[in-house]
């Protein structure tokens, strides 16, 4: 956001589109074409450009502000393989540092998946302020007629309503919001031929919240300075990073990650059998008990987060936004509890294996034990030792790949 202060841009990139707003603001959004190998990409740039061109118009008239496109280079992919959006956010994320803008507009021609496995045009983080369009879901008609193109009228104008209805998204409007008009849920209609209206509640609520639209920034010296800078912006923003958790299902990510509990389950297989981790499960205290199991959750978070370098945008940049640093409190609070749903997946096991595999006399007859009784607490206490060495284990010998996890981040919304 720049209305009230200088664009720090060291050198003038292409405007897409612009158009001015009544009150003195300004939005900057950066417009990155991701194609796949073999893909011309001067078009899809075209493409995109226009797209910006005819949605700018009723962006402003919603907001009242100025909005300005600005086109990035472009980025070529691996593949034509299908993409998460959540796979878009280290190029979003190093555009929107880079920029810096407002927020990211991705526009790829690979099929994009919604976390429900569903093939989508398109989709939205108001987290991040990123939103990723796919031209394949617009160009598929009817199996009996041909691919459209992208000079298409109706692919054209239905690209333009999609781009308008996610940046509604990613300022806040929602479907239930909508009373027809463009925050309706998208469907590609054959016929249109201009952007359909905002409907008059979304207008009055994208005023309300137009002012929050500037994200602070900060340029932090030294890691401190800089994890100072991810509380303040969390503690800000603590009802988006929440809802973000509760729509990420984080807990059972391990059950989608199956080198990751692989590698938690069967060191702890062996060690539940080994009579010295009973002396030490037994003679250990329940408070020392949950310190430990919070510490190796902890540090099993910290160490993927690092070791897999999860964090936004990946090339280390002297500008910091808040929009950058949320989602990096979101990744590291969705790895924490998924490291917590490692744990309690281990637990689960070894109590089942202490309760109906285990010898029930076998540990009485143990003489390190001074008490021959062996309790319910006992073996949860035991239980709970054991699945913290087997969360340190799978974190650290998981094998994991880091677009693996990011792919699996459902930080954006699953309906366009």
């Amino acid at each position: 956001m720049s209305g009230s202060r200088p664009s720090r841009r060291k050198e003038p990139e292409l405007v897409a589109a612009e158009c001015e707003g009544s009150v003195d603001l300004q939005v900057d959004v950066g417009v990155l074409v991701a194609h796949a190998p073999g893909t011309d990409s001067s078009r899809l740039r075209t493409f995109a450009t226009r797209a910006a061109e005819d949605a700018v118009d009723e962006l402003a008239s919603a907001t009242d502000v100025t909005w300005r496109f600005y086109l990035e280079d472009s980025a070529r992919l691996a593949d034509h393989d299908r993409r998460r959006p959540s796979e878009f956010l280290d190029r979003a994320t190093h555009r929107m540092v880079q920029g810096p803008y407002d927020m990211v507009v991705v526009v790829t021609d690979v099929p994009l998946v919604s976390s429900r496995e569903r093939f989508v045009s398109g989709l939205a983080s108001p987290l991040s302020r990123v939103a990723v369009v796919s031209t394949r879901h617009l160009r598929s008609g009817p199996r009996d007629q041909p691919q459209r193109s992208l000079d298409h009228e109706a692919v054209r104008w239905n690209a333009a309503t999609l781009l308008v209805h996610l940046v509604g998204h990613v300022l806040g409007a929602r479907h239930r919001d909508a009373d027809g008009g463009v925050m309706e849920p998208f469907r590609f209609v054959p016929d249109r031929r201009a952007v359909p209206p905002m409907d008059a509640d979304v207008e009055t609520r994208l005023h309300r919240i137009v002012e929050e639209i500037p994200a602070a920034e900060a340029r932090p010296r030294g890691p401190l300075a800089r994890l100072a800078f991810h509380v303040r912006s969390a503690i800000r923003n603590s009802g988006r990073v929440l809802q973000a958790l509760v729509n990420s299902r984080a807990p059972l990510l391990p059950l989608s990650l199956p080198k990751l509990s692989t590698a938690a389950v069967a060191p702890t297989l062996i060690i539940v059998f080994s009579a010295e981790s009973w002396d030490v499960g037994f003679h250990m205290g329940n408070t020392t008990a949950g310190l430990f199991a919070v510490a190796s959750i902890l540090t099993a978070a910290v160490y993927l987060l690092f070791a897999q370098n999860l964090t936004f945008p990946r090339k280390r940049h002297q500008i910091v936004t808040e929009h950058t640093a949320l989602v990096n409190v979101t990744v590291f609070l969705v790895l924490v509890l998924a490291m917590l749903g490692l744990f309690a997946l281990v637990w689960v096991i070894i109590l089942v294996i202490e309760l109906v595999v285990f010898p029930p006399n076998l540990m009485s007859n143990w003489p390190s034990l001074e008490d021959p009784t062996v309790g319910l607490v006992d073996l949860v206490r035991t239980g709970a030792f054991i699945s913290t060495i087997g969360v340190l284990s799978g974190a650290l010998a998981g094998g994991l790949e880091s677009r693996t996890i990011v792919s699996h981040l459902t930080l954006f919304l699953d309906r366009p």
